[in-house]
Order: structure tokens, then sequence, then C-alpha cells
């Protein structure tokens, strides 16, 4: 007799993440991250009139990084309220970016219809990994590239989530999103149909008033963050909050009671064979 293997539920899973992802203002927290963007973008050496997709958008910064270079982009989200942040900062550059809503795990466009798929700590999060990668491979025309800019796994972010998994436990079986800023799992993932995978390690850099306020801040605007505190009591809360703080603590580089907390991040840019 063989052991049954029970998969997550992943449709009820995404539900949640929705939830989370919609709640506070994740925008707010995003539009300090467009440097990442940026630097994908020309990591990714697109030629103008590029077709891209830029999955799992948020608020749009690879949307907006790869517009400026004269790319064609379709920016995309499962949370219809973060596009519209996207449209917002794409109108008021008079950008011309296309939107719609789409799953990492289900994009609603043929096979080989992009140049160029990318995604800045978005398709990290899909809870259904393998399946989010080979749809980035799949719309990706052989010869595309598939640029990624995800958190390493020992990074500030990194050790966040796992600080959140251990006072509110994730999903059995649901892999952390730091597995996206494996060196080892991305050649594993994207290597049998890639030419090349270039893979940097970079950083980005949290600056806020004080370590509180950067507490503050991703208690407030941070879903993942704003929900954990709220499946909390009292007493969870307080420990929670307390650790968060000995982790920026850890993190932090500021001398004058300032926060300055660097957070590593994988630029990954897969050419596809």
């Amino acid at each position: 007799m063989t052991d049954t293997i029970i998969l997550p539920d992943f449709a009820a899973i995404k539900t949640r993440q929705q939830a989370a992802w919609a709640s506070g203002d994740y925008a707010r927290i995003g539009a300090t991250l467009q440097i990442v963007g940026e630097r994908l973008a020309e990591a990714m050496d697109l030629p103008a009139g590029a077709k891209a997709l830029d999955v799992a958008a948020g608020n749009g910064n690879v949307t907006l990084a790869l517009a400026r270079r004269s790319v064609d982009v379709i920016s995309t989200d499962y949370v219809g309220a973060l596009l519209e942040r996207g449209r917002g900062r794409a109108e008021a550059e008079g950008l011309p970016v296309a939107f719609r809503e789409a799953d990492a795990e289900a994009l609603p466009f043929a096979d080989g219809a992009f140049d160029a798929v990318a995604s800045t700590f978005g398709v990290m999060f899909a809870p259904d990994q393998e399946t989010a990668a080979k749809e980035l491979l799949r719309v990706t025309r052989r010869g595309g590239r598939i640029g990624l800019g995800n958190w390493t796994p020992d990074s500030f972010i990194g050790e966040l989530f796992r600080l959140i998994g251990r006072h509110v436990p994730p999903p059995a079986g649901v892999k952390p999103p730091s597995r996206w800023g494996d060196r080892a799992w991305i050649e594993a993932t994207f290597g049998p149909s890639a030419q090349e995978i270039a893979f940097e390690t970079r950083q980005f850099v949290f600056r806020y008033a004080s370590p509180r306020a950067g507490l503050d801040e991703f208690r407030t605007f941070y879903g993942p963050v704003l929900k954990a505190f709220a499946a909390l009591d009292a007493d969870g809360q307080a420990a929670l909050e307390r650790e968060f703080l000995a982790l920026i603590d850890r993190f932090d580089s500021a001398a004058d009671g300032t926060m300055r907390v660097p957070s590593d991040y994988a630029e990954i840019v897969v050419t596809k064979g």
C-alpha cells in the first residue's frame, strides 16, 4: 500500500493571498522598489518595440521601466486594485501600457506570445511554483528573455517571511517564496528550457525614519504583515512586534537612529532555448 500524496488547495490559498495583497496599500511600499524594476529592465536589454508581459505586476514597477524604454508592455496581476495604481502611474507619464487581470499560474495568452516576460517580487508568491514557472516559459518565445527580481532565502525579507511563518504557519505543502531567489532552484527549474541563465545577487535598501517607523509601515501597508498581525491575539501581536524589531536590528546598518536595512535579491535573466 502506498501513501497518498495530498496536494495543497492552491485555489483556496490564492483566494486568501488575493485578500492579503488587496489589504493595506502595497503600492505605497511597492513604489519604493522602483529602482529594482529599472535595473532589471536594463539587464534584460530589450529592443524598442519588443512585446513584453509583466506578471504579478503589482503597481507596475517593471511595467513602467520597460515602457520607458519603448517596449510594448501588458501589465497583469490578480489584484485589480493594484493594476489600477499601475494604470494611474502610466497615465501620469503618458506611457501606452495595457492592463489585464490574470493569474500567474494560468496566463491567458498563447504559447510564445511574448519576446520577454518579467516579474519583480511578484510571481515568486504564486503558491504553485512549478506551474507558475512553466507558464512564464510557455508564453515566452524561443530566444526570448524572462527577467525576475526575487528576494533571496537569507535576505531581510526572506527572514521576515520565516518570522511570519513561525507565528502564522502557512498551509501544509506550500513552499517558501524565497525559493525563487535560490540559484540552485532557478537553474533546476528553468535550466532544461534555457540557453543561458544570468543570476546576480543585488541589494535593495529599506530606509525609514526609525525602526519603529519601518515596522509601522509594514504593519499598516504590507498586506501579508498586516494579515499576520490581524490573525494573532494581543500577546501574539506583541511577540511578533518584538521579533520584527529584533530582525530589523539584526540587519540595520544605520548609526543615527534611523532605519537602513539592506535586503538581498536575485536579479535573474533567463534566455529561453
